[in-house]
C-alpha cells in the first residue's frame, strides 16, 4: 500500500465508531453533509420536520453500506430537541458530532417591508433552532469522557457580506456567527469543539432566484463572485467534516466561509 492510498484510506474512516448527528438533514446541504459523514463510517442521524425526505436520505445511506437514522423534529422546540438528542443516544450509544444546519430563507423584501412572519419565522428557526439545538448537546457530550464537536451553518450573508433583500436573513445568521464564538469559548474547557461554517451560493435550491433555471443561475454566478460559480454541495460537506474531525483539534471558534470569494 503506497502512502497516498493509506492516506485516503484513513481519510474514509475518520469517523468509524462515532455518531454525527445533522438538522435539515433531509435536503440540500443538509442530505450532502450526512452522506458525507456516513461514507467516512459515522453512523448518523438525520433530523427535519418532513419526514419522507429524511427517510430518503437514511434510504442512500444504507444503499451505500451505511447505517443512519431519521428522526421527526422541529429545531424552534426544545422538547423536540431533547428527544433528538435522547433518541440518538439510544440508538447509537452516543453523540460525537452534531451539525446545527436547519435554516430558513426568506427575502425579496427590503427591511421596511420585511413581513414580521417572515422576520419571526426566520429568528425561531435561524437563531432560536441554533440556540436550543446547542443547549441539547452540549448537555450530553458534557456527559462524555470525549465530549465532541459541534458545527453551525452560518451564511456569508451576515457577519461578512450583506445582499439587499436577504437583511433579515443576514441578521439571523450573523447571530448564528456571534453564537458560535461565545459558546466555543464557554464550553472547550469540557472537550467540546464548537466551529461554524458560513456557505455562499451552493447547488441547492436555495440559490435559485424565483423562476431562474440552473443554468440561469449559472450564467448569473459567472460574474457574481470571483470563483464564477456556486460551490458543490460536497465541497460545503468537506468543510464540515474537516471542522468536525480530529485534524481540526486546535480549531475553536472559527467561521469558515466557503462562498467562492464572494466576501473576500
Amino acid at each position: 500500500m503506497t502512502a497516498a492510498t493509506s492516506a485516503t484510506s484513513a481519510a474514509r474512516t475518520r469517523f468509524a465508531g462515532r455518531t454525527a448527528l445533522v438538522t435539515g438533514g433531509g435536503s440540500g446541504l443538509g442530505r450532502a453533509m450526512a452522506l458525507a459523514f456516513a461514507a467516512e463510517g459515522a453512523n448518523v442521524v438525520v433530523a427535519g420536520r418532513t419526514e419522507v425526505t429524511l427517510k430518503e436520505t437514511v434510504g442512500l445511506i444504507e444503499e451505500a453500506g451505511g447505517t443512519a437514522l431519521a428522526v421527526t423534529a422541529d429545531v424552534s422546540r426544545s422538547e423536540d430537541l431533547a428527544a433528538l438528542v435522547g433518541a440518538t443516544v439510544e440508538r447509537f450509544g452516543s453523540l460525537d458530532v452534531a451539525v446545527n444546519n436547519a435554516g430558513v430563507l426568506r427575502a425579496g423584501q427590503p427591511v421596511a417591508e420585511l413581513p414580521e412572519k417572515d422576520w419571526r419565522t426566520m429568528l425561531d428557526i435561524n437563531v432560536t433552532g441554533v440556540l436550543l439545538a446547542l443547549q441539547a448537546e452540549v448537555k450530553q457530550m458534557r456527559t462524555q469522557p470525549d465530549g465532541g464537536a459541534i458545527v453551525n451553518i452560518s451564511s456569508n450573508l451576515g457577519a461578512h457580506t450583506s445582499l439587499p433583500g436577504a437583511i433579515g436573513y443576514g441578521v439571523t445568521k450573523a447571530a448564528v456567527s456571534a453564537l458560535t464564538k461565545g459558546a466555543a469559548i464557554e464550553y472547550i474547557g469540557d472537550g467540546i469543539r464548537i466551529n461554524a461554517v458560513s456557505p455562499g451560493s451552493s447547488d441547492t435550491t436555495m440559490s435559485l432566484r424565483p423562476g431562474e433555471s440552473e443554468a440561469e443561475r449559472a450564467e448569473r454566478m459567472r460574474g457574481a463572485t470571483p470563483l464564477g460559480r456556486v460551490s458543490s454541495t460536497e465541497e460545503v460537506a468537506a468543510a464540515v467534516l474537516y471542522l468536525a474531525s480530529d485534524e481540526s483539534a486546535s480549531v475553536v471558534g472559527a467561521d469558515l466561509v466557503i462562498d467562492g470569494g464572494a466576501a473576500a
